[in-house]
């Protein structure tokens, strides 16, 4: 890279840490505070995991023509050759030495990456993580989201965010070459038509997909989740319906890897492999206050002033969920230490970052 070139990424990258840095305090104080979302909530539709084969009918009456269930047919279920693969791809995931190298003394690293809602509901599920002894000792987590960094700025592999989430590995102990899994929730700002909102996300969430693989080269599984619901409607910062509807970015982009697209292949046998195995993480929407099938509800106490970010009772909704999917998930035994039963009285290495030094 010509030395002028580092210079501006070296530039751009100190100006995305120091406005990742004031956001972070800005929602940490009103989190703190417990300022609540007092916005009434309207009906948005029924969650997709509840949808099934109905069709999905906007707000403003709009019959979309488009289908629910998190996987193709309506079903909440991976298609059972996804599954299949899924739960392989995960049995072949072992400790690493730093050169990417099974070793039974290495490191199993997770990344988490995503804007503010991801950060704040991923530290809230580390903390969990970090209580648990039941939790594979072998597995570093480092939070990699970071607020104020939508899908649209996560599209080119070298940009800022991803310099950061590669120096918080550095700082961790650990290296781009022991990632091999991944979660994933991201989104864009304001509202929009559809399914062209959702569709331009979807394409965004893709490249995301393959940049976890140009960087991060021994990468096998990454779970995406899409939003939780906000309560401005039209209008605002991540509003609904298109919260909602993020859940369609991430329910095609599933459908066309299982559907065998080469723009998502995880396979070596069907040709160049360019992205990991993506599979649903947790759904996390809901009808506001209007209970899931599961019992979920999304209400104003569990988002900050804003309506949209979550509070300290909704960063642990979302924590408890990511924990529940990644303690019984078939293809989640890397997390659980089935593998080192013996070594449970150990606890993962956690790592959060609030403050990072610039390069």
């Amino acid at each position: 890279m010509r030395p002028t070139a580092k210079i501006i990424l070296r530039a751009c990258t100190s100006l995305v840490i120091l406005l990742s840095l004031g956001l972070n305090l800005h929602l940490e104080a009103h989190a703190q505070a417990q300022e609540t979302c007092t916005r009434p909530s309207r009906d948005v539709g029924t969650p997709l995991n509840d949808l099934g084969n109905g069709v999905y009918i906007r707000m403003d009456g709009q019959n979309t023509g488009f289908t629910g269930g998190l996987y193709p047919g309506g079903s909440n279920l991976r298609p059972s050759a996804h599954e299949a693969a899924g739960i392989n791809l995960a049995r072949r995931i072992v400790p690493l030495d730093a050169n990417g190298v099974p070793d039974p003394n290495g490191k199993i690293v997770m990344i988490g990456i995503g804007m503010s809602n991801a950060w704040m509901e991923f530290n809230a599920f580390l903390n969990l993580v970090k209580a648990d002894p039941g939790v594979n000792p072998s597995l570093v987590i480092v939070n990699g989201a970071q607020p104020g960094l939508t899908a649209d700025y996560w599209i080119n592999p070298i940009d800022g965010p991803w310099f950061i989430v590669n120096r918080r590995l550095v700082l961790t102990g650990v290296t781009p070459q022991q990632v091999q899994v991944a979660w994933v929730k991201n989104t864009h700002t304001g509202s929009g038509p559809f399914p062209d909102k959702a569709q331009a996300l979807q394409t965004d969430l893709e490249i995301i997909a393959r940049n976890l693989k140009i960087n991060y080269p021994n990468i096998k599984l990454a779970y995406y989740s899409s939003r939780t619901t906000s309560y401005f409607y039209g209008t605002g910062l991540s509003p609904e319906p298109n919260a909602f509807e993020t859940g369609f970015s991430v329910k095609w982009m599933i459908e066309k890897q299982i559907n065998g697209d080469p723009e998502l292949n995880y396979d070596p046998t069907r040709g160049p492999v360019v992205a990991p195995y993506l599979s649903w993480g947790p759904y996390l929407w809901a009808n506001g206050p209007d209970p899931r099938s599961d019992g979920l509800v999304w209400l104003g106490s569990d988002m900050i002033y804003d309506c949209t970010h979550p509070s300290a009772s909704g960063e642990a909704k979302v924590a408890q969920m990511l924990m529940s999917f990644f303690k019984t998930d078939t293809t989640t035994g890397w997390f659980r230490g089935e593998r080192a039963v013996e070594q449970r009285f150990y606890l993962p290495l956690i790592f959060q970052f609030v403050v990072e030094d610039i390069p």
